[in-house]
């Protein structure tokens, strides 16, 4: 499972929070302008959607909002509701036939897409002059009754070394989430946001979700298209996420693609006049591994007493990678390390001290988005560490794990490896997930970047074998997704989702198009 910083997020890594997909240049949105609440019409459950103001300092123009109201446990209604927050931008293009609502998932878990949409629809204004544009905030995330784990989940140092201790520590880290994050924590998941989903298709007077998901939305579209094939229309997956690894294997394929970014991006920055690490991309793989070991063993000290670590390198570096867009930044911010022993602009690429979203009149917990990531990516596995089994057994398994991370990812491997016990001390998971296998949805379209550092391209290809039912779109580009940055995959997603029109078998957009 990947895990990077921003805005769109992935499913894999949490101790590393992750930098999604960069849909665009950040909008400079209107004020929203007081209106009268609409009504969508009643459904079949007799609910209507009232649309009103959202709690945002600023939106687009025309963005309303509402809430959806829906069990807390599926099989178990009696227990009470909770309400997911929705948002909803009307088709620019009125005057031309409507295709209903297109649901937008921008990613995590942990992901909030109200704010998202919020901060910028231009990246899908043509599928916007037909849609209606949808987006919500998953149960347990942003305006959907948040979770928290009441601040940090690291452990501490002041934790004793000895596996019992470390092992007791992440327990009380996951009974410290239960206590913060109230009745929604054991019914957050991939599985019952799907369910809401429907709800939310049925809030609308959708006949089918017709969606475009990124990262983690490509499991959660995944998911819904098991659950609800018959109420499946046409859906996009880009950036696909695995269904049916463990999380070890997860966390191995992920180190795999991180690694497969950076020299990618070796590679480009060799060819630059001023890279830092010359242009010799075996050596300059050596370099950074130098500057994260480096680092770790002597930190930069800020002048207000905060230390910037090789991990924190790490973490930023992991970032920069989402977006190839990035890759200049990147190099001028390896530089100022090497040269200068300044790491602000690493920092201003994703790695601590960044800050949280604005969070406008409704507060969210600053810790919601790592929360919610752990607790999705925890309730959707059935192969978490297991918690009986005695510290010495599991400080041996992590120990033969080591080298293997290691191998994979001098730089990426470390981080990945300790994810193996992102799950301790929680309870069990679903299986659902795992067994999902030709569930009879109509065909869709699955997007794949060879160079996508968070959802590795062979992802794509598992998941389709799953689905039974996708096109795949080849993306030999680089970055995290492909809808933003080719003209060519936006193509044949745009053509799908407004004229229903696939190719036949895999197709392939070249990088840079």
């Amino acid at each position: 499972m990947p895990r990077p910083r921003p805005r769109l997020r992935t499913a894999t890594g949490t101790a590393c929070a992750a930098s999604a997909v960069v849909l665009a240049a950040s909008l400079t949105a209107a004020p929203a302008a007081p209106a009268a609440p609409a009504v969508t019409p009643p459904t079949a459950t007799g609910a209507p959607v009232r649309w009103g103001d959202c709690p945002l300092e600023r939106v687009p123009a025309g963005m309303r909002c509402a809430e959806v109201t829906v069990p807390l446990d599926y099989a178990h209604p009696a227990k009470g509701t909770t309400r997911i927050a929705v948002a909803r931008i009307p088709a620019t293009a009125p005057g031309r036939r409507p295709l209903g609502s297109l649901l937008l998932n921008y990613g995590g878990p942990g992901g909030p897409g109200i704010a998202s949409l919020a901060a910028d629809p231009r990246p899908f204004a043509k599928l916007g002059e037909r849609y209606d544009l949808v987006t919500f905030d998953p149960r347990g995330v942003g305006l959907s009754t948040p979770v928290s784990c009441g601040g940090s989940q690291q452990t501490g140092d002041e934790v004793p070394g000895d596996a019992a201790s470390q092992l007791a520590a992440l327990r009380a880290v996951a009974e410290r989430c239960a206590l913060h994050s109230g009745p929604v924590l054991p019914y957050i998941g991939t599985v019952n946001v799907s369910r809401d989903m429907d709800r939310i298709r049925e809030a609308l007077g959708d006949e089918k979700l017709n969606y475009l998901g990124f990262s983690y939305g490509t499991r959660l579209g995944a998911v819904y298209a098991a659950q609800f094939p018959r109420r499946t229309g046409r859906m996009v997956l880009d950036g696909v996420d695995t269904l049916t690894e463990p999380l070890t294997e997860q966390a191995l394929v992920s180190a795999r693609g991180q690694q497969r970014a950076l020299e990618n991006f070796l590679s480009w920055c060799a060819h630059q006049y001023d890279c830092v690490y010359g242009t010799n991309t075996r050596t300059a793989r050596e370099k950074v591994e130098a500057l994260v070991e480096r680092l770790d063993e002597h930190p930069l000290v800020g002048d207000d007493g905060s230390h910037f670590t090789g991990q924190d390198a790490v973490g930023a570096i992991g970032s920069a990678l989402y977006s190839r867009s990035l890759w200049p930044d990147l190099a001028e911010a390896l530089a100022r390390v090497e040269r200068d022993r300044d790491p602000v602009p690493l920092m201003e690429l994703g790695g601590p001290d960044e800050s949280p979203p604005a969070d406008g009149p409704t507060k969210v917990p600053d810790d919601n988005a790592e929360a919610a990531l752990t607790a999705v990516n925890c309730a959707d596995d059935p192969d978490r560490s297991n918690d009986k089994a005695s510290p010495q057994a599991i400080e041996q398994e992590i120990r033969d794990l080591r080298d293997e991370f290691h191998r994979t990812s001098p730089v990426f491997g470390p981080g990945q490896l300790m994810t193996v016990l992102s799950c301790y001390g929680r309870p069990a998971g679903t299986d659902f997930i795992r067994r999902i296998d030709h569930p009879g949805a109509p065909r869709m379209l699955l997007v794949g970047t060879r160079g996508d550092p968070a959802t590795p391209y062979e992802w794509t290809e598992e998941t389709a074998r799953r689905l039974g039912s996708a096109v795949i779109i080849d993306h030999k580009g680089d970055g995290h997704t492909g809808y933003a940055s080719s003209a060519c995959v936006r193509g044949y997603v745009d053509e799908f989702l407004i004229a229903g029109k696939l190719p036949g078998g895999t197709r392939s957009c070249p990088a840079g198009e």
